[in-house]
């Protein structure tokens, strides 16, 4: 499992989310919803690397969290909708709403697993070969290492946590609340500032290797790591 890859499973047959929980915890760290309205609001923290939903849901419908999620919050997280509506204008109307794949039920467990890798790849989630190669870093997810030129950046767990988050997000604007809640997770008794700590460890350790400090700060907003001057 890649614990730096997080995946939403929003399904309220409790007894397939806990399966589809077992499947995709063997590619990423779960976080399961049995309802609409909550998984519609864990996936707008923007925090997840890839969303499998439902869309007969209590609360909120499959199809609304999708258009909400596209539309309202912005987000480009691949979405694979599992779901049992198997008609073509259920479909068509999935992909028009920004779904990304969308699988029926039942399911081959050896699909939904090739199908959830193919768009961690595409998005950049995860490389070929568990490789990500963002500017002058080049991460193994595998053995969990990353290197500056082709030098071993030492870092401990959550430092190397931390910057494969922003190797899975360039050029993106990242929150100290989506930072928080990724690596230590929402029901953490841990203290916000924590995340300023190891930030601050990171760029350190960073700047030993490589003159030029990618990770920006933007005050008052969050954190970004730059691949273009």
């Amino acid at each position: 499992m890649n614990k730096e890859l997080r995946i939403l499973i929003v399904e309220d047959d409790e007894a397939l989310a806990n399966s589809l929980e077992r499947i995709l915890n063997e590619i990423a760290t779960t976080t399961v919803s049995n309802d609409g309205l909550e998984g519609q609001m864990l996936g707008q923290e923007g925090i997840f690397d890839l969303a499998v939903l439902d869309l007969m849901l209590p609360q909120v419908n499959g199809y609304d969290i999708l258009k909400y999620w596209r539309n309202e919050a912005k987000l480009d997280m691949p979405v694979l909708i599992l779901t049992a509506k198997d008609t073509l204008d259920d479909k068509v109307r999935g992909f028009q709403l920004g779904a990304d794949d969308y699988l029926t039920k039942p399911f081959h467990r050896e699909e939904l697993i090739m199908r959830v890798k193919a768009l961690l790849r595409r998005s950049g989630s995860m490389g070929n070969d568990n490789q990500l190669t963002v500017g002058d870093f080049s991460a193994n997810l595998n053995n969990r290492t990353v290197a500056i030129d082709g030098t071993n950046l030492e870092l401990n767990g959550k430092e190397y946590d931390l910057l494969v988050y922003f190797l899975q997000n360039p050029d993106t604007i990242i929150t100290k609340d989506q930072i928080f809640d990724r690596l230590w997770g929402f029901d953490s008794d841990t203290a916000l500032s924590v995340v300023e700590v190891y930030m601050s460890n990171l760029r350190k350790k960073i700047k030993q290797l490589n003159t030029n400090q990618p990770i920006r700060t933007l005050r008052n907003v969050g954190y970004m790591l730059e691949t273009e001057a």
